[in-house]
């Protein structure tokens, strides 16, 4: 099940992706897909991203050959950072440059959608709180990551995190293939298989340390084949079973 947000009649809306309708959802949120208000061709809405989180969580260095390619060894636990949901943007928004910046990178990520407030889960239980998939762009102002010598102002200017089309409720993400396209041209290529961490034991490390609530993010790092981004690009991220997640940049 594909399930999306979108803006109909200037206000936004929660609903199902059938090829080329839209049902609406009764109320607020994603709720019980049988609680259904309207139906809208799907030519007549805007998407937007499908999720309203409360913060974006991101792992660094989660793919083997992403470590080959730094020549960094693979890391003993999970890397985490926060993204602000100011940085969130939907399918076919502007990734808008930042002038303090003069190189911004993609990085093609597949991304976890939380179901209910959860906090210190087991592995074994992850599954039951992850509402669906997504893809993700995790935008990074390099050069600035390279000056401050840690991550938060790189990561976290508006629009750096593009994430869409909708929520894939019905995956097996363990060993999917995951690319990016820069202007059509593949620049990114790997498989979920090449996770150093798991899905499992991401979300149950990252619910140790904090509370996730309906509809955070998890964006769980990205492959090989990282590179900066020019205004007018067309970056596309496409994870098998999931969709495309179409951006342009911005100046």
């Amino acid at each position: 099940m594909r399930l999306v947000r979108f803006l109909v009649q200037g206000r936004p809306a929660y609903g199902i992706l059938n090829d080329d309708e839209v049902v609406e959802l009764d109320g607020e949120g994603y709720g019980s897909p049988t609680s259904r208000r309207a139906i809208h061709r799907t030519a007549a809405v805007n998407f937007l991203a499908p999720f309203v989180p409360t913060k974006i969580v991101a792992v660094g260095l989660n793919y083997r050959d992403h470590a080959r390619e730094l020549g960094m060894p693979v890391p003993e636990a999970p890397i985490l950072f926060l993204k602000p949901p100011t940085s969130l943007i939907g399918p076919g928004d502007a990734i808008i440059w930042p002038p303090m910046s003069r190189q911004i990178d993609y990085e093609g990520e597949l991304g976890i959608v939380i179901r209910d407030r959860v906090h210190g889960i087991a592995p074994n239980e992850v599954r039951d709180h992850i509402l669906g998939y997504t893809c993700a762009n995790d935008v990074t102002a390099r050069d600035l990551q390279k000056k401050d010598g840690q991550w938060t102002r790189a990561k976290s200017f508006d629009t750096f995190c593009p994430a869409g089309p909708w929520i894939e409720t019905e995956l097996a993400p363990d060993d999917i293939l995951i690319e990016t396209f820069l202007n059509g041209e593949r620049k990114q290529s790997s498989r979920t298989s090449q996770f150093i961490f798991g899905i499992d034991h991401l979300v149950s490390f990252i619910s140790q340390v904090m509370t996730l609530l309906p509809g955070d993010l998890i964006i769980t790092g990205t492959p090989s084949g990282i590179g900066p981004l020019k205004p007018e690009d067309d970056v596309e991220v496409r994870i098998e079973g999931i969709g495309s997640l179409r951006n342009v940049v911005k100046k």
